[in-house]
């Protein structure tokens, strides 16, 4: 089995949980037979929101190459960051490092593509709701994409830092992301749910969300699996 590498901090919930169920997952699939040779390294998480928040984007690639470039030279052979908002410099990380990373937003795409969803709505940080790079899979597959109006995506974007990042999990916080959906989907006739952003499952779930949700976190981490064994 081919050993993974993860770029993480970015922040530390998500993290835990790409350790924790990469380990358990693996261990299932080879019938108890194997866990993962895994290798983290671990950014600053209030520097690299800072160089995202400022749009220090070259800083941003830069720092985070530097990561990569120590998971490879650790032996990893599957590498991936374990946050979607760190893919704004995704391609430049790929071109700073000749290494090809393994994406959330086209891991998310395919998955979408494979349920025939046609329009699906996208919550996440105010980065990944307003720009383009975990929609851009999507709207090149013919896949629309909705997100929050404004004062919605101002919301839901406190709410992941100030809370889920730090792992707080409050019922008042569901209750307010779920009207958020129940709103999209009553306005824009959305179909599913995209948690873009990796905390997003800490909350949003499909037992408590209306809508199917897409959780990024589990589809990233089966594509992470099924590279590694092959």
């Amino acid at each position: 089995m081919k050993k993974i590498g993860l770029v993480g901090g970015t922040g530390p919930e998500s993290t835990i949980m790409y350790y924790k169920e990469l380990n358990s997952k693996i261990d299932e699939v080879t019938g108890g037979m194997n866990m993962p040779e895994l290798s983290i390294e671990s950014v600053n998480f209030r520097k690299a929101w800072e160089l995202v928040s400022t749009e220090q984007y070259k800083e941003l690639a830069d720092y985070l190459s530097e990561k990569v470039n120590k998971l490879a030279g650790s032996g990893a052979e599957i590498i991936a960051l374990t946050a979607a908002t760190m893919h704004i410099v995704f391609e430049e990380i790929e071109n700073n490092t000749n290494i090809s990373l393994v994406s959330i937003p086209k891991t998310v795409c395919n998955e979408v593509i494979k349920k025939g969803y046609k329009k699906i709505g996208l919550l996440g940080t105010i980065f990944t709701m307003e720009q383009d790079y975990m929609k851009k899979d999507l709207l090149q597959a013919g896949i629309d994409v909705i997100v929050p109006d404004k004062a919605d995506r101002e919301l839901v974007a406190k709410r992941i830092y100030e809370e889920l990042e730090v792992g707080i999990v409050k019922e008042s916080t569901l209750q307010e992301f779920s009207e958020i959906i129940n709103k999209m989907q009553k306005k824009h006739e959305i179909e599913a749910i995209v948690l873009g952003c990796t905390e997003l499952p800490l909350i949003l779930n499909n037992d408590n969300c209306t809508l199917p949700c897409l959780d990024s976190v589990a589809i990233h981490i089966e594509e992470l699996i099924e590279l590694a064994q092959h």
